[in-house]
């Protein structure tokens, strides 16, 4: 019988991955926190990553994506404190260098290691100060949670998950950390991840198993409909535990983590004091599905809407009309917790206290039955309040 349990450690649950974190100063240059982490693996084993669909692209996610080639990693270098995007040739050249110096520390080769940086767009890295930074990590099993805060920016917690999963082998770990809080829309967002695991995992398997599992969760989450320039998922198995899971247990476990990992992320999105799930069902297809459930999370006027607890489900039924999905309004039903809101387009007969009572909840779900065809998607997505401009007037 196979079982998984949440355990601690992050990404450094499964055995043979350390990692560890370092202040460098890279946003103000003065040290008043870690900025700088690194995740290690002590056997070599495959790797799998999917970056930002955004045609403008970091330097770390091109040096990353580059090295990625050989489907073979041993390591990951973060920052917070500064994106290196719209940096030019001097960016792409300031990645290497921290992937060189990494490997140096680590004794590897530099096309081992990956590179992830988050922060402010278009400023120079301040080099000195994080090739000095990378050599003095100290990693060790118990680096996972200063790795994770290492590299956050406006989020307000650090983001890890990890389980451990027993099979009638005997048991592998899988775990990992994140950071997000605003510029988050699918196909990923201003996000960074890496999972690990010690279960023995191929390569072809693993990235067709990393692409699909973020397919079905850090792509169904958005606060504010904003896509990064530096996203990036990147999966280790060094295959310690000896354990060759099968791709459904695998599939599984992964997507739990995945899961927990994109969940966080919305519930810590900036200024956020609403969590909602948004489903479509019976949309004709499912891209209609996808395109109607995202057109009601990304709605300005529908988010600000649920900031106030307001269940206005007029708001809801025009982003779902402006999306250009098949439907009709005459046939169209409106849920908010399984409560209706609205039956065939017009409002239902639903008390609108017990209505406002489910929406000025902290997390509720809103349904949307087209009743044209039998596809269904589901997005994860926030409410929008004042906080969230102050966040993010600039600085």
């Amino acid at each position: 019988m196979n079982k998984m349990r949440k355990i601690k450690g992050g990404v450094c649950a499964a055995e043979g991955f350390v990692a560890g974190a370092a202040g460098c100063g890279i946003k103000t240059g003065e040290i008043t926190r870690d900025d700088l982490a690194i995740i290690f693996s002590g056997a070599s084993g495959s790797a799998a990553a999917t970056f930002t669909t955004n045609k403008v692209k970091a330097a770390p996610v091109r040096i990353s994506a580059e090295h990625m080639r050989t489907g073979r990693a041993r390591a990951v270098v973060l920052n917070s404190g500064n994106a290196n995007a719209c940096t030019g040739p001097n960016g792409l050249a300031d990645a290497r260098s921290m992937a060189a110096a990494t490997a140096k520390a680590l004794g590897v080769k530099p096309s081992q290691v990956l590179v992830c940086s988050t922060g402010r767009i278009g400023v120079p890295m301040p080099m000195p100060a994080v090739l000095k930074g990378i050599p003095s990590v100290k990693l060790g099993r118990s680096g996972g949670t200063p790795a994770a805060r290492a590299i956050m920016t406006s989020d307000t917690f650090a983001k890890e998950f990890a389980l451990e999963v027993t099979t009638h082998d005997g048991h592998f770990r899988i775990g990992g950390m994140a950071k997000g809080a605003g510029m988050i829309d699918p196909n990923m967002a201003t996000m960074l991840c890496v999972i690990t695991t010690d279960a023995i995992v191929a390569g072809t398997a693993l990235r067709t198993a990393l692409r699909e599992s973020v397919a079905d969760s850090f792509n169904r989450i958005t606060i504010d409909g904003d896509m990064s320039t530096n996203d990036t998922v990147i999966l280790l198995a060094n295959g310690t535990s000896g354990i060759l899971p099968s791709p459904k247990i695998f599939r599984h476990a992964l997507d739990t983590v995945t899961r927990a990992l994109a969940r966080m992320i919305v519930e810590d999105g900036e200024g956020v004091s609403r969590f909602v799930e948004v489903e479509v069902r019976r949309a004709a297809t499912g891209p209609d599905a996808r395109r109607a459930a995202e057109a009601i999370a990304n709605s300005t006027l529908v988010k600000c809407a649920w900031a106030g607890g307001d269940p206005n489900w007029g708001r809801i039924l025009d982003a779902v009309g402006y999306s250009g999905v098949k439907m009709s309004e005459a046939r169209t039903d409106i849920f908010y917790d399984e409560l209706p809101v609205a039956a065939g387009g017009v409002a239902s007969q639903t008390p609108g206290k017990k209505l406002r009572q489910i929406a000025a909840k902290k997390a509720f779900r809103v349904t949307v039955d087209l009743k044209v065809g039998k596809a269904s998607y589901v997005v994860w997505t926030t409410d929008l309040t004042e906080e969230y401009v102050r966040l993010n007037l600039g600085e």
